[in-house]
């Protein structure tokens, strides 16, 4: 009976005390420190400073004080200013929809103060003297006249003192503010008008004069390297104007921790428009690599729901279509215009007195030095004489009328070069051993003059082909070195992605069916992918149990081995969580132009590389291949100095 009657008093229902209601709040607006410090940033901004000083003591956990220049708060509000629900932001539920200020549910303070020493000192400019109130874990004092400047400050001390199990979920003072440094470089990138100052245990970490200048506040916090590969994006559509800076695609993270974004003023994160950022760099970085970011969103308040989280972190839009569309079109268009080559570094100028004279040579250098210098004028010689043996025919490429391929090359067009191996009067080229035979060489059908190669020959781009792997090219006062594999690859994207979009790609049917056993699991997903695979000119069909029957494949896959091709993409539909059907669409475009592409290794005649250079230009994207390695290197020529120790 006694038990009974303890189950009936928990169950029923009864009003919480203030204090619990308030440290519950506590719970999800004050997650640690960092969050007290966001909350009080928001609260000097919304009252209009123009500095703001922040100092910490052990990570947030001892001292949190905020002190800025701002309006003040006035003094018969001050007691209010403690109190749950109480704001000046809002005075209706439609103001929910054109909130512009920061704060607006007037929970912060209430609770900071519920599970901390309070103190805090205030004073308006129609005041003489200010105000001093203090609450200690939820009890608040009598406020005082105290003098102090006009502003506020507010120091937050044994932050959950009297929730100490919060307080051990604490981590350790240097991961606690790395945190508060962390909601301190939003503010401040959001607002780089402002003079901010944040000290640790009385240590400067940050001392941020006011700047007009987004990329001045962007230099003190990441330094010069990256600033200076930063890309200027700006758009305007209608009310809505996206403008800022990311990063070219050789400087990115592991993570998006370095993906900065601010709605009127306010740092937010949204799936949505992190996607846009995405899949614009879709081709530039390397899979699992993520770009830089900092964007800027200004907009009418009314188009955007801010109320959806405790935080304010997180916001609905009332169109985010528009808003992707527009994100992603104005930084595609932006990158297209570029010229977005990798630049290289040798690292660090040897430690040595560039002024002192070089030392004699030894024998062996000297005969090191001529032997050197005979081979380099061999190569040269050779080179030039190759140059003058090549003759290039305009006549246009024989077709079969029944190919689409005949169409005039475009900047995704390609056609596989035939010609010039059945031309070549020099013996076959000898390729190294490997699994499948290696694709052969792409080349637009172009009209173009019979000595195209002659007046390259003569300008300044000199091909030379290394290693059987990379080429170099003298090129507007640089060297340029170009994987000769990522180059092609691009291409053979662009061409075959092409294609696939306009279902126009050329299939070769097999006379005798490959028959393929798969896995249960590998049959099912290729023929539920069979449709999208036909338009890739991959035939497959049901033959019986886990058999499949392989009809066609691409005709520009001719020399690829057609069952580890079919085995790799059920890999990869495998691999796939839960994909749309563009992803798997340009996972697969990438991966057979990797098969399809020349390999590294492969040795490239003359008419070739020339071939492979040219077409460089007529893609949109030449810098990057599918998987988002670079292309190609850029060696200045001040490096080149910079590593001789030439004097400028």
């Amino acid at each position: 009976m006694e038990r009974k009657a303890v189950v009936e008093s928990i169950s029923r229902i009864h009003q919480l005390d203030t204090s619990v209601i308030n440290k519950i709040a506590a719970g999800e607006v004050i997650e640690r420190p960092a969050s007290a410090v966001k909350e009080l940033l928001d609260n000097s901004i919304d009252a209009l400073a123009t500095r703001i000083e922040v100092d910490i003591m052990n990570g947030g956990a001892d001292l949190i004080r905020v002190v800025d220049n701002g309006e003040g708060i006035h003094p018969d509000d001050l007691l209010l200013a403690v109190a749950s629900n109480a704001t000046s932001k809002i005075s209706t539920a439609d103001d929910l929809f054109s909130v512009q200020t920061m704060g607006f549910r007037g929970e912060a303070l209430a609770s900071i103060s519920e599970v901390s020493h309070f103190r805090i000192r205030t004073r308006t400019a129609d005041q003489s003297q200010g105000l001093e109130f203090e609450v200690k874990t939820g009890i608040p004092g009598k406020p005082q006249p105290c003098g102090c400047p006009l502003g506020t400050a507010i120091e937050v001390r044994q932050l959950f003192a009297n929730t100490p199990v919060r307080r051990k979920f604490l981590k350790t003072t240097k991961t606690e503010f790395g945190h508060i440094s962390e909601q301190f470089t939003r503010a401040a990138l959001a607002h780089p008008r402002l003079y901010m100052v944040l000290r640790h245990n009385n240590k400067v970490i940050f001392d941020l004069p006011p700047s007009d200048n987004l990329l001045d506040r962007l230099r003190l916090f990441y330094g010069s390297k990256l600033a200076e590969q930063l890309i200027w994006v700006d758009s305007e559509v209608d009310d809505i104007r996206i403008w800022g800076y990311v990063s070219h695609p050789s400087e990115n993270k592991s993570t998006r921790k370095g993906q900065y974004l601010f709605l009127n003023g306010r740092w937010i994160q949204d799936r949505t428009l992190q996607h846009a950022l995405t899949e614009a760099y879709r081709g530039l970085l390397m899979v699992g690599r993520q770009p830089i970011s900092f964007l800027y969103l200004d907009m009418p308040a009314s188009q955007v729901d801010v109320n959806v989280h405790p935080t304010k972190s997180e916001v609905r839009f009332r169109d985010g279509q528009h808003l992707y569309r527009q994100l992603l079109s104005t930084l595609r268009s932006q990158f297209l215009s570029m010229d977005l080559q990798s630049q290289m570094s040798l690292g660090k100028k040897a430690d040595f007195d560039v002024t002192a004279p070089p030392p004699p040579l030894t024998p062996e250098q000297k005969q090191t030095q001529m032997e050197l210098t005979s081979w380099a004028k061999e190569q040269l010689n050779q080179v030039h004489d190759n140059l003058s043996d090549i003759k290039i025919s305009s006549a246009p490429r024989s077709v079969s009328p029944t190919s689409d391929l005949a169409a005039p090359f475009t900047a995704a067009d390609a056609i596989p070069l035939s010609h010039f191996q059945q031309n070549r009067e020099q013996s076959p080229v000898e390729l190294p051993e490997t699994e499948n035979e290696p694709a052969d060489l792409v080349v637009p059908d172009i009209d173009r003059p019979a000595d195209k190669f002659a007046d390259v020959a003569t300008s300044d781009l000199r091909p030379i082909q290394v290693l059987n792997c990379y080429i170099v090219v003298e090129n507007k006062g640089a060297l340029t070195i170009i994987d000769q594999h990522a180059l092609h690859e691009r291409i053979m994207y662009e061409y075959f992605r092409k294609r696939v979009l306009a279902q126009s790609v050329e299939a070769q049917k097999l006379l005798v069916p490959l028959t393929l056993e798969m896995s249960g699991k590998e049959a099912a997903l290729l023929l539920d992918h069979a449709e999208m695979l036909n338009s890739f000119g991959l035939g497959i069909e049901e033959f019986g149990g886990n058999t499949l029957l392989i009809t066609s494949y691409p005709v520009m896959l001719k020399k690829v081995n057609l069952e580890q091709l079919v085995r790799d993409i059920a890999d990869n539909l495998d691999n796939a969580k839960q994909p749309s059907r563009r992803d798997l669409l340009d996972d697969l475009i990438t991966m057979m132009s990797c098969k399809a592409a020349i390999k590294a290794g492969q040795r490239l005649t003359q008419e070739e590389i020339y071939s492979l250079l040219e077409q460089r230009h007529l893609i949109d994207d030449a810098h990057h291949c599918p998987h988002g390695r670079p292309s190609a290197l850029v060696l200045s020529h001040a490096e080149l100095d910079r590593q001789f120790g030439r004097m400028g």
